[in-house]
């Protein structure tokens, strides 16, 4: 295990619902590949914090990593909501886009 995961860990062991620590973490697990251990603590994140969306779509990147498009879809849908509540155009574009490209996915397999 990394430092920066054992780190971020005792941080959280400290402070259980810190969403920095919980978004840390769930980041570096992304990093390593370990796509499962990402999610959740990524969910973790969002149950504590109101996210502006970047959250939802690391979470959706990690659903397309394990080949669950419908729940990446899902992610980067509510990842719309939330960038039309905090008015972040762009990424409320962003996401449009690769639910597109996934759905794109499903018609192919």
């Amino acid at each position: 295990m990394s430092d920066r995961i054992d780190m971020l860990k005792k941080a959280l062991e400290k402070d259980p619902e810190n969403p920095l620590g919980l978004y840390g973490l769930g980041i570096e697990y992304m990093k390593r590949g370990n796509f499962e251990e990402a999610i959740v603590y990524l969910k973790k994140y969002l149950s504590v914090y109101d996210d502006q969306g970047a959250g939802y779509r690391a979470i959706a990147q990690c659903y397309v990593e394990l080949g669950d498009i419908e729940k990446a879809i899902e992610a980067y849908e509510r990842g719309i909501e939330q960038a039309k509540k905090y008015k972040h155009a762009s990424m409320e574009k962003e996401f449009s886009q690769e639910i597109e490209i996934l759905k794109g996915k499903i018609g192919k397999s």
